[in-house]
């Protein structure tokens, strides 16, 4: 048997040979995707996108389609990737259209959250979406402006606690929730 005969395992067969089935979420896609069902359908799979992100930061996910890991660097939201798509699965509708629905989620594993002073995802963030609230007798806690937040996710990558996740709007947690 040769590397060629090896059977192929779905990642979701994979994930649950090894005790994973919860479903994660998605990797985003690039900016300016079509919604999931027309991009699955019109994306090629051609890399031309991926060979345009000067940040190198849209790779190749499940199936070989492209998605965004923000533990690479920041999306600049240039286009590039947008310009180079020629099956028209990134599409820039109209200037200042929004490149997607993602704004930072900061999770419980923050360190600032946790008593230790760290402002590493302010300093990150280039929109100021991410500001610091004094507490009284504590660590000022993290606070997200989700209008300023582009989702750029470049809070992502320098927190030294992984506790920055890029979501979906529609998937934050309401103040109801938390």
């Amino acid at each position: 048997m040769n590397a060629s005969d090896t059977p192929r395992v779905a990642a979701a067969r994979r994930g649950f040979l090894r005790g994973r089935v919860h479903r994660s979420e998605a990797a985003p896609r690039p900016p300016w995707a079509l919604a999931e069902a027309a991009f699955i359908e019109r994306c090629t799979r051609c890399d031309h996108c991926i060979d345009a992100c000067p940040s190198a930061i849209i790779v190749r996910m499940d199936g070989g389609f492209p998605g965004i890991d923000f533990t690479r660097g920041e999306c600049s939201l240039c286009g590039d990737c947008v310009a180079r798509c020629e099956a028209g699965a990134l599409v820039r509708r109209a200037a200042g259209d929004r490149p997607w629905d993602l704004v930072a989620a900061i999770g419980a594993a923050c360190l600032a959250t946790r008593g230790v002073e760290c402002r590493v995802c302010g300093e990150s963030c280039p929109t100021g979406a991410i500001r610091f609230r004094p507490q009284p007798g504590g660590v000022a806690r993290p606070q997200l402006d989700a209008l300023e937040c582009t989702g750029c996710g470049a809070c992502v990558g320098p927190c030294p606690a992984r506790a920055i996740s890029m979501l979906s709007e529609s998937r934050l947690p309401t103040e109801k929730e938390t």
